[in-house]
């Protein structure tokens, strides 16, 4: 089992979008936990807001077929396969993290977005703060203090239906 970290974002029906991909991501493997949900600005366009958190979970799936398996939850749920980088969608779902791999190819991990975006970096803070960032010498905690990021992110009370848990 390899642990993963996904990113997921929506700003079209995000509510149910979210949902639906935390219902999707807890079949993809096991000990399923879930950072706190954020709405956030969007980045590079002008658009609704967007609801992003990450989930982490076990995988017994190899990258390629997990990679697969997100961008096919994402056509599911209706992006578009030619959709582009910088605008509005029902689903984002991102590999951040997949145990220490690190490679330039696509995926690229450890994903650039911890870098570069809050709504990447502050869930992980918070599900797995001293995490060593593969071929990084710091941790997620070390990096989120080491950056500053000018996008708005603020907690929003989220709950999945499901479980009936808040988060």
């Amino acid at each position: 089992m390899i642990q993963t970290f996904i990113s997921i974002g929506s700003n079209i029906e995000r509510e149910f979008h979210l949902r639906a991909a935390i219902a999707e991501l807890k079949k993809l493997g096991s000990d399923f936990r879930l950072s706190q949900v954020f709405e956030a600005e969007p980045v590079g366009f002008q658009g609704p807001n967007f609801y992003n958190c990450v989930a982490a979970f076990d995988t017994h799936l190899p990258l390629d077929q997990l990679q697969r398996q997100l961008k096919q939850l994402e056509l599911d749920y209706g992006r578009a396969p030619d959709a582009k980088k910088n605008q509005s969608r029902t689903l984002d779902l991102d590999i951040l993290l997949y145990g220490d791999v690190q490679q330039s190819v696509s995926p690229v991990l450890p994903r650039t977005d911890l870098y570069k975006f809050a709504f990447a970096l502050w869930p992980m803070v918070e599900l797995a703060p001293e995490l060593a960032i593969p071929g990084d010498t710091r941790t997620i905690r070390q990096l989120e203090q080491a950056l500053q990021f000018e996008q708005a992110l603020w907690p929003v009370e989220f709950v999945v239906e499901e479980s009936h848990e808040s988060l």
